[in-house]
Parts: structure tokens; C-alpha cells; sequence
């Protein structure tokens, strides 16, 4: 379990609810790394291309057995250095991107399950996946009667607020530059969001990731 001065950050199963084209519905720290080094973080030695995240989370609330579930950018910028354990992911895919996240590399907050989903703002990991521990919890919404102690089946990762971006980035927009370059050509043309939209947790290339970054420098598409 995490230490106490790092609170529990309650996500959205993977696997449950619209996605959000149809919307219904956190070791030793290392300072962030700065976006223009991005492309530099260390790179998973299995899959080289996914050292870029895009992190769902839900900023308006939503109760489940009683417990609000909602964690927005705003939330994690409040904690005690401003990190947080990134708990409750419970599909497998979502998982195993988790596991081959390293320290230092950056991820996008994306608001998720909202009157406007998009993209808030960056976050560093800093910590590696180790084991969730709410899926032992059974007073937690996320826990999985399932999973074992002596072989836990989910992993989290801790993460560290960096900045908001200059401006949020609306799911609205980034699809019309997914359209765009499904026609064209583009970085965003295969992007995880559109093809894998159903996932909390997604990678995204060294392309993608410094386009979507250099949208918040320009006007609204």
C-alpha cells in the first residue's frame, strides 16, 4: 500500500461505460521532465515507440457503492506533491500498458466521462507499476474477489502533476484532426484514442504526442 501522504486516485474501469464519442456516462521522485525532452525520456526496451501516455480520468462526479469517484487534474494538483497513485485500472490491456511505463516519461491527463472531454494538462510518472492494493479492498469499488495476494492480477503507477495546458484540448477537436489525417496522412490518423477509444490507459508515439502538444499553441480547429 502507498504511504498516506499519497492519496488514492479512483478511476473508471476500462472495459465499462461509453466511450467518449458516446458519452453516458498515482519510489524516489525525479523532477518532471520538461516537453521539449519528451521524445528523450527512456523507452521501454520491449516496444520502443510507447514511452507517450493519454491517462482517462473523470473529473465530474460519479458515485459507485456511495464513493465518488471523481479525480480530476485539479484533484492530483492538490495532493501532497502533487502525486498520486493511478488505482482501479481493470482491464488487461490498460494494465499491461501500465507495466511497461518508466520513471520520467510523460502522459497526457485526459478528463474522461464528462459535459466536455479532453485533454488537461501533463503528468510525469514516477513511480513504476507495482501492485494496486484496492483490489483487496472490498469496501473499494475496485475490488476484485478474484485477485490474490500471492498473485495479484492489477498494477498501478504513481504519477506527478506538471502543468495544465495552455489551453484544453476537447476531444471535439482532436477527432476533426483524426478525420483530417485518416485522409491525408497525419500523426493522428491511428491515434489509440479513435481506434482504441474504450481504453483508460494509451499509448501514444513520439508523433502523436508532440503534435497534440504543439495544438495548445494554436487557435481552436
Amino acid at each position: 500500500m502507498p504511504p498516506k501522504t499519497r492519496a488514492r486516485v479512483s478511476k473508471r474501469t476500462a472495459s465499462s461505460g461509453k466511450d467518449d464519442d458516446g458519452e453516458a456516462a498515482g519510489g524516489k521522485r525525479k523532477a518532471a521532465a520538461a516537453p521539449a525532452e519528451s521524445a528523450k525520456n527512456k523507452e521501454s526496451s520491449e516496444c520502443p515507440q510507447l514511452c507517450h501516455w493519454l491517462m482517462k480520468s473523470e473529473p465530474e462526479s460519479r458515485f459507485e457503492n456511495d464513493i465518488d469517484v471523481k479525480f480530476g487534474i485539479e484533484d492530483l494538483k492538490a495532493l501532497p506533491d502533487q502525486t498520486g497513485c493511478w488505482d482501479g485500472v481493470r482491464n488487461y490491456q490498460a494494465r499491461n500498458f501500465m507495466r511497461q511505463m518508466k520513471d520520467g516519461q510523460l502522459a497526457f491527463f485526459y478528463h474522461s466521462n464528462c459535459k466536455e472531454p479532453g485533454i488537461a494538462g501533463l503528468m510525469t510518472i514516477v513511480k513504476e507499476a507495482y501492485v494496486d492494493h484496492t483490489q483487496f479492498d472490498k469496501k473499494d469499488v475496485h475490488f476484485d474477489a478474484n485477485s490474490k495476494a500471492d498473485n495479484p492480477k492489477w498494477s498501478m503507477v504513481d504519477v506527478q502533476y506538471q502543468r495544465m495546458m495552455k489551453r484544453f484540448l476537447p476531444l471535439s477537436e482532436l477527432k476533426k484532426y483524426h478525420l483530417q489525417h485518416r485522409a491525408t496522412g497525419g500523426p493522428l490518423k491511428d491515434a489509440a484514442l479513435f481506434t482504441r477509444a474504450r481504453l483508460s490507459v494509451q499509448p501514444l508515439t513520439p508523433e502523436e504526442f508532440d503534435f497534440v502538444l504543439s495544438l495548445e499553441d494554436e487557435e481552436p480547429l
